[in-house]
């Protein structure tokens, strides 16, 4: 499924959160949301999840505009995933990806819990209560549930954010393993520039609500004359100048 986002602006009273902002996710690729803390990402994502609605503009799943779609079959074909969003706590792992296939309406849904669980090592703690877990564990429990309904659409916020070294490896070689086999369409949000590299096709740096430079790593990285894409970043988010 593709995603397009089209002039998308959204204000609170006299604050402009994102301000006129335009991208294209072709079906099978992952693109990257970029930015400083306060720069418009999160924003972004909610309008895009239908939770935020937007001030102006338009987001459009294969050509057709979200506010045109039956909203329950739209939202069956997406899903999303960050550590900063809670799951129930006194819930265990199990039954929290049980309820969240019921809501999604996933057939052989107890085939499915055990596929996640062996995919992303759930077993040790598929019945300890989530509230319970290590926030790295929490993690990977929020991408199961993620991938619960195999969606068409992922959002990603921090995937691999409080894992060690060898699971953050772990999860990204499943992300873009998961994509080759399925492919899906991803929008990541991440601060681990290394990760960014490694898993999209394409990124877009925003500031200040406003996207202020476009590109793959590779020639974002050219452009600004910079080492890494690390490098690169941190000269947007400080340089003023960016924006001129």
């Amino acid at each position: 499924m593709k995603l397009e986002v089209k002039n998308l602006e959204k204000k609170f009273d006299n604050f402009t959160a994102v301000n006129n902002i335009n991208f294209l996710i072709k079906e099978g690729r992952t693109l990257g949301l970029l930015g400083p803390n306060g720069c418009g990402k999160t924003t972004t994502i909610g309008m895009l999840l239908g939770l935020i609605k937007p001030s102006k503009g338009e987001i459009l799943f294969d050509e057709k505009n979200f506010e045109n779609f039956d909203r329950e079959k739209i939202l069956s074909k997406f899903n999303f995933a960050s550590p900063y969003v809670e799951l129930p706590k006194k819930l265990t792992v199990k039954e929290n990806l049980e309820i969240y296939g019921r809501l999604y309406g996933v057939k052989y849904l107890s085939d499915r819990i055990i596929e996640l669980t062996e995919d992303l090592n759930l077993s040790s703690f598929i019945n300890k209560k989530t509230g319970e877990l290590s926030s790295g564990q929490k993690n990977r429990v929020s991408l199961a549930k993620s991938l619960i309904n195999r969606p068409e659409i992922l959002f990603l916020d921090e995937p691999t954010a409080s894992l060690d070294p060898d699971i953050g490896d772990y999860v990204r070689k499943y992300i873009e393993e998961y994509k080759f086999k399925n492919k899906i369409t991803i929008l990541l949000a991440s601060h681990n520039m290394k990760e960014v590299e490694r898993l999209c096709d394409e990124v877009i740096m925003m500031k200040d609500g406003k996207i202020v430079d476009r590109g793959t790593c590779h020639s974002l990285v050219e452009k600004h004359g910079r080492n890494n894409l690390e490098d690169t970043f941190l000269k947007i988010a400080r340089n003023k100048n960016e924006l001129e």
